[in-house]
């Protein structure tokens, strides 16, 4: 039975039975779909080992952890092992979100296959305003993949731990505060950003850190040939390659990227690197553009509000 203190949410989740779920799946799959208030879904500490997913029609949900560190959901799928053919990396996801308006707090999401598993997602997001505070994601290669042209998304205070395009896809996807850790030398981002969009990752004052054997990691390689991403005012550690950016052996795309950075520091930073021809510096009129506010609140091919984001 639910304890009074969790009156405050619509549904509990409790491994050990003290709750109304005893998985996180079962609580979402119990929700109204596209209901007239959110709906709270407060996750006590355990490790949930299950695959799970917000379905497009439960929007408006909020996860809610009882602890960044204790409340851990977790599967092991990687691209080797299920073995579905190429595109086989997106059934690996250990937490799927295609609702919208989708909120997460105080809580990990792992995919514990190891690295010779290949691919191997851990937070697989497709909705439109999406946020996540708080959170830790962990994997290896393709940890975080932020889908969908036109979704905007948002990520503060976060932990991002990865092997190789550990922050992968096509979404407007803004990080603040967040930690991207490196375990192996290879690179942090693989954007796919759709021509028809302003922006693609924006990364604000965020520290780029790695394992100590780590030595040689680039800021990002594009997926497809109009990848943005923007690396603003953080911290990259001695680890970030001194070109700073890969052109995946597609020299055709170095001018179609859009690689930019503006006043980071650190001894990786393009200060003290010796950073492509084909990136940028940006000016501060340049990277005004790249306020929050405006990367998250411009105009949506999705067609939600456009004012949606507000600290």
């Amino acid at each position: 039975m639910r304890s009074t203190e969790d009156d405050s949410y619509d549904y509990v989740v409790d491994q050990e039975g003290g709750g109304d779920y005893e998985s996180v799946q079962a609580a979402i799959d119990g929700a109204k779909a596209f209901p007239s208030e959110r709906v709270t879904i407060f996750v006590k500490e355990g490790v949930y080992d299950e695959k799970v997913e917000v379905h497009s029609w439960n929007t408006d949900v909020d996860l809610i952890g009882e602890s960044e560190t204790g409340t851990v959901i977790t599967s092991d799928d990687g691209f080797e092992a299920i073995g579905r053919g190429r595109n086989s990396t997106f059934f690996t996801y250990t937490l799927k979100v295609c609702g919208d308006g989708f909120y997460a707090r105080n809580l990990t999401v792992e995919n514990s296959a190891g690295p010779e598993s290949g691919q191997a997602v851990a937070l697989h997001v497709e909705a439109d305003r999406a946020v996540f505070e708080d959170c830790r994601l962990l994997g290896n290669q393709d940890t975080l993949y932020t889908g969908g042209g036109g979704a905007r998304q948002y990520f503060d205070g976060c932990r991002i731990e990865g092997t190789t395009d550990f922050v992968f896809g096509g979404a407007t996807a803004v990080f603040e505060n967040c930690v991207l850790h490196s375990k192996a030398d290879s690179y942090v981002t693989a954007a796919s950003t759709p021509q028809y969009e302003p922006f693609g990752f924006v990364f604000r004052d965020c520290a780029l850190t790695a394992d100590p054997d780590v030595s040689e990691v680039y800021l990002g390689r594009p997926w497809r040939d109009h990848a943005h991403v923007a690396f603003i005012c953080s911290r990259l550690g001695s680890h970030v390659h001194p070109a700073g950016w890969h052109n995946w052996s597609r020299p055709e795309a170095e001018s179609t990227v859009t690689y930019v950075e503006y006043e980071n520091r650190g001894p990786g930073s393009s200060a003290v690197g010796d950073r492509v021809a084909w990136a940028e510096e940006l000016t501060p009129t340049e990277a005004e553009k790249y306020r929050v506010e405006n990367v998250l609140s411009g105009e949506s091919t999705r067609g939600a509000s456009r004012e949606w984001f507000v600290r």
